[in-house]
């Protein structure tokens, strides 16, 4: 007997749509490796679409008053908040994610990044007006920059969902966003929610893999193009974007280094550490993947970290003990495990190091030590749940550890001194720096890095100005 999959559809100018052609891709649950789903693989025609029906409703969105957009945005938080059960089932669904820590991490977190960008949405502006020049009067108006063509990622469709048209919509811009081809339910079900508030045509939704985004990124309609994803993906959309001078935002990988010297205290530092690199299986650009430990205590923190990774537990959405679920895609698991397979001689597996399960694409919580500075692993992003364990001798040889890498990110420090911990957080190339912490975020604070992490900013009033223009406007008093 063969099961019927769920139809999903773009969201264009209020209606939903399939692609123009009729060309369709299946959605796998990854708990359970099945198509549960078929998605539109959009082509040009769609995209089309979608860009002229943004660019048609820009005008009236651009000209609300600030009030009338916050009122709509907080709308829409209440809605997400009224189906919160809904949006939770629909997102486990579509990545495997626990039900419990998704309702519980996941959802509120967005709910909150909403309301944030209602309340910025009434902090549109520039300096006070001034005389510059002799009989002149200068303002300096900020405005929105237009159509926002927008790619999500699959490791947090809805929350990364909400980190693109947030901040987009609150400043006056429409947007045309392409969830990942491997998670599109949630996305189109927030469009649905999202319809129901905003006029047509302010929120589009087009469903496709990477052509699909080409396609969004190298159209000549959008004024900036914004992207979560890989380096490799990052460099196609900058280039692609330079060809008409399109404004870029760039969030891309992470190689999060973590300090931990030997005042920390070790078993707390090796818990909060496991929760930090594993959860969401570890698919995250800010996990704590990467361990530097002072020598004096390298032994111990490994003992600890690794038991820690053998308490933790993966497993089907449903099951309430699990910290994270299955890797996002069959190539996914393939990375993760290869990145293990091709580990050189002198590396440890302390934990781990294997797929769970005949079903669906779970991988253990691993802990890998005696590694190099040099080692492929350290250097690149593994993106699963996989922590690697360096030692350092000194407060210097740990800053050039944790800085050499082409990523900059995100890092964290685990210290009781406070003037070390200040020097760290002042000398570490990253994006962001927690002190005996790791991991927690929060909408009034920026998120984005350096190098080959990208650049422009998530969250926080520098998010949302980097979804405005600034304008000079100067007249004269004589007139």
């Amino acid at each position: 007997m063969t099961t019927e999959l769920r139809r999903l559809r773009n969201y264009i100018g209020g209606e939903f749509k399939d692609a123009a052609d009729g060309r369709t891709t299946e959605v796998v649950n990854p708990a359970t490796g099945e198509a549960y789903a078929t998605a539109p693989l959009s082509g040009q025609a769609d995209v089309d679409a979608a860009m002229a029906a943004a660019a048609a409703a820009f005008p009236a969105w651009r000209d609300a008053t600030p009030s009338e957009r916050q009122k709509a945005l907080l709308k829409i938080a209440d809605a997400f908040e009224a189906r919160a059960e809904e949006l939770v089932a629909t997102e486990s669904e579509n990545t495997g994610k626990p039900l419990g820590l998704t309702a519980s991490e996941e959802l509120p977190p967005m709910v909150d990044q909403i309301r944030f960008f209602a309340g910025a949405a009434r902090l549109l502006e520039g300096r006070s007006a001034g005389e510059y020049m002799e009989g002149m009067t200068s303002i300096v108006r900020r405005e929105p920059v237009g159509v926002c063509a927008q790619v999500a990622p699959w490791n947090y469709p809805m929350m990364m969902a909400v980190w693109k048209f947030a901040p987009a919509l609150a400043a006056g811009n429409t947007v045309v966003l392409k969830p990942s081809d491997t998670t599109p339910a949630s996305t189109i079900l927030m469009a649905e929610i999202i319809g129901e508030i905003l006029p047509k045509g302010v929120f589009n939704v087009v469903c496709g893999d990477r052509d699909t985004g080409r396609a969004m990124v190298e159209h000549s309609t959008p004024a900036m193009a914004s992207i979560t994803g890989s380096v490799r993906a990052g460099m196609q959309v900058a280039e692609s974007a330079s060809k008409d001078v399109k404004r870029v935002h760039l969030e891309l990988g992470g190689k999060a280094p973590v300090v931990v010297f030997e005042d920390a205290d070790i078993a707390k530092a090796a818990e909060d550490i496991a929760v930090a690199g594993f959860f969401n299986a570890g698919q995250d650009c800010t996990a704590a993947c990467r361990v530097l430990v002072h020598e004096s205590i390298h032994d111990e923190f490994v003992a600890a970290l690794a038991k820690n990774a053998a308490d933790t537990k993966t497993g089907q959405p449903d099951d309430e003990d699990v910290l994270y679920g299955p890797l996002n895609n069959p190539n996914q698991l393939k990375q993760v495990a290869g990145f293990i397979e091709r580990l050189p001689a002198h590396a440890k597996v302390e934990a781990g190091g294997h797929q769970v399960g005949e079903k669906g694409y779970f991988y253990a919580p691993t802990v890998v030590s005696g590694l190099k500075q040099d080692d492929e692993i350290i250097q690149n992003e593994v993106f699963g749940p996989v922590i690697t364990v360096q030692s350092f001798t000194d407060e210097d040889q740990a800053l050039a550890y944790a800085n050499d890498v082409e990523f900059a990110l995100a890092s964290s420090v685990w210290t009781k001194d406070h003037g070390r911990a200040m020097r760290m957080s002042k000398n570490l190339d990253f994006g962001c720096v927690w002190i005996n912490t790791h991991i927690p975020l929060v909408a009034e604070m920026p998120h984005g890095g350096y190098k080959k992490s990208g650049y422009g900013k998530d969250l926080s009033a520098y998010g949302f100005e980097d979804y405005t223009r600034i304008k000079h406007v100067m007249t004269s008093l004589d007139s």
